[in-house]
């Protein structure tokens, strides 16, 4: 297999892609639809740009590709520049750098699917097709790909078309797959909603619904999903009468710095007080710190405070870190300018 740069099969190899983005002239455009799809999706964040990776989806689910168009769409709607909309959209690997066909057919072949047949399948499909990684058959069929891994490893070796999964496959299998895909069929994935296409999901991926009806939307949320393979251990235990420990009831507790955590609370007992964080804390630095947890806005800003406070506890298990001690030169004797807790052997 060729690994040079900017070949297809030197991206599956390595995982970076720099091959250069497509420009077709033919591609369906991006309309004043899409930008108000696009706006609709920004109005769901607080910051703007959290919208980006759902609007590379959108702009995909019309032209099937993160085109030039789309991530000059994307910046413009976003403030953005093109280069960074486009250092995203080419970091993602479901982000496309040139049009797939109508149904995106992946191949795991990561450890456990290529020990069980993955690779196999892969090289007897892409014979089959006359593809290789990320290229798309002449009718327009498939764009085939393999992929690092699937997340379906209790179902190896594994095949998606469209992102619904296929599951223990073997090669008669793989190659039946491919073909009533081209004959136009979209055979019923083992889990998940039924097929559509790629165009399809990427909508579906923006967040909009990709199905004509209710009833076709709801058929995709009463799909299958967890088979017998991921079942197994509930079904052991069952067997064996084995449970998870109680959950302490009541809500998290949170420990003021500096002081000893509250005990855990015992299933039906009423929990301990919870300490109010910015009343410990007895160096500038500290009451700083106690202040900056009390302004806290939100949880996201709360937690980041906590988490630089002065005092805040090692981890359990370590000892916690003596900041204001010096640390001990090569003979072991403390010197100044550097804390640590860590006794150095000699």
């Amino acid at each position: 297999m060729s690994a040079l740069p900017g070949s297809a099969e030197g991206t599956a190899v390595t995982g970076l892609d720099s091959s250069a983005v497509e420009v077709h002239g033919d591609l369906p455009p991006l309309t004043e639809t899409t930008r108000a799809e696009c706006r609709e999706i920004m109005a769901r964040y607080p910051v703007p740009r959290s919208a980006l990776l759902p609007m590379l989806h959108l702009v995909q689910s019309v032209q099937g590709y993160v085109s030039p168009e789309g991530v000059a769409l994307c910046a413009q709607e976003l403030g953005l520049t093109k280069a960074e909309v486009g250092a995203v959209a080419t970091f993602y690997t479901m982000f496309k750098r040139r049009p797939t066909g109508r149904h995106l057919v992946s191949v795991c072949t990561n450890t456990l699917c290529a020990v069980l047949g993955g690779q196999k399948i892969y090289d007897e499909v892409a014979a089959e097709l006359g593809v290789h990684h990320d290229e798309t058959t002449a009718d327009g069929a498939i764009t085939l790909e393999h992929a690092e891994c699937l997340a379906a490893c209790d179902y190896a070796p594994v095949v998606t078309v469209d992102y619904e999964f296929y599951d223990q496959q073997d090669v008669a299998a793989a190659l039946e797959l491919v073909a009533a895909l081209r004959r136009g069929e979209r055979p019923a994935p083992t889990r998940g909603a039924p097929l559509t296409d790629f165009l399809g999901v990427s909508r579906q991926l923006a967040g909009f619904s990709q199905h004509a009806d209710a009833a076709a939307a709801q058929s995709a949320v009463d799909g299958p999903s967890a088979g017998v393979p991921t079942l197994r251990g509930v079904r052991l235990a069952a067997e064996r009468g084995e449970t998870a420990p109680p959950m302490a009831a009541g809500p998290p507790e949170t420990a003021v710095f500096g002081e000893e955590p509250p005990e855990t609370a015992v299933s039906g007992e009423e929990p301990p007080d919870t300490a109010v964080p910015g009343e410990g804390g007895g160096t500038p630095g500290a009451q700083a710190a106690d202040a900056e947890v009390a302004a806290a806005s939100n949880p996201a800003e709360r937690s980041g405070a906590e988490q630089n406070h002065p005092d805040r506890p090692e981890p359990a298990g370590r000892e916690a870190a003596d900041r204001d001690a010096p640390a001990p030169d090569a003979d072991g004797q403390a010197q100044s300018g550097s804390g640590t807790s860590v006794q150095r052997e000699v």
